[in-house]
């Protein structure tokens, strides 16, 4: 098995359809697949502050849940949509609220199309998946070597907020420790979740979060070669926001 993980979409399509040509997909039916069979592997976070939020939905429920060509876990961003449609109270901000104005620029059918594909590939995603063909995990912000193979609340937290210590930043975001740093398993923790310039390589862990919606590029981490391959964002560079 042969696999490329995805990091954070956030509604970078455009940016996620020239990635799939840059890894040597050919696009059937306006689909990609590669002729070595690889799988896509998304980390989560497909929506909120791109521009192409709705569609790319629609296209990674194609990939996954009609063709069966791909895996997606969900993230954070991913986790309070799905709450959205099954209408929990949350707060449209830090994202939400430009998933939600797309959504509500389409008619009443389509945003009910939109809910149940969003909904189902939700439903039927696992929180993070094992992969022993490539000795890895995708986990959207990570998982603890001692975790792995297992779920609760705890983990369920942590995998997709990552090792957060209750404590606010300044600029309000979740004060978080470096769990990489204390990794020592043998197979591979791919992850997203923050928005860093460059792949991060910590012992047997990688962060592909290179930050496409804030300007930066989007990238994926192939397995078994452990190369990485990225393309440039079409979105404004907003530096403060990219570690």
């Amino acid at each position: 098995m042969k696999v490329d993980v995805i990091g954070d979409v956030h509604g970078c399509l455009y940016e996620l359809k020239n990635l799939f040509s840059e890894l040597g997909y050919e696009w059937r039916r306006g689909l990609p697949h590669h002729p070595e069979g690889r799988i896509p592997v998304f980390v989560g976070d497909l929506t909120d502050r791109g521009p192409s939020s709705i569609e790319t939905i629609r296209f990674v429920y194609k990939l996954v849940m009609t063709e069966g060509i791909a895996k997606y876990v969900p993230g954070n961003h991913c986790n309070k949509l799905y709450r959205y449609f099954k209408g929990n109270p949350v707060q449209e901000k830090h994202g939400l609220e430009t998933t939600v104005a797309e959504l509500k620029s389409l008619t009443k059918d389509e945003q009910n199309q939109v809910k149940k594909e969003f909904i189902e590939l939700y439903d039927a995603s696992p929180l993070y998946i094992e992969i022993p063909e490539v000795h890895a995990v995708v986990a959207h912000a990570g998982i603890r070597e001692e975790d792995i193979g297992q779920v609760n609340k705890r983990i369920r937290t942590f995998v997709l907020y990552g090792d957060i210590t209750g404590e606010q930043l300044p600029d309000g975001r979740p004060e978080r420790r470096d769990w990489a740093q204390h990794y020592n398993g043998d197979q591979w923790v791919v992850y997203g979740h923050t928005p860093v310039y460059e792949p991060r390589f910590v012992n047997k862990t990688v962060n592909i979060d290179t930050g496409c919606v804030f300007g930066n590029k989007l990238t994926a981490f192939r397995l078994p070669e452990e190369t990485t391959v990225s393309v440039p964002s079409t979105m404004p560079l907003v530096e403060e926001k990219i570690n």
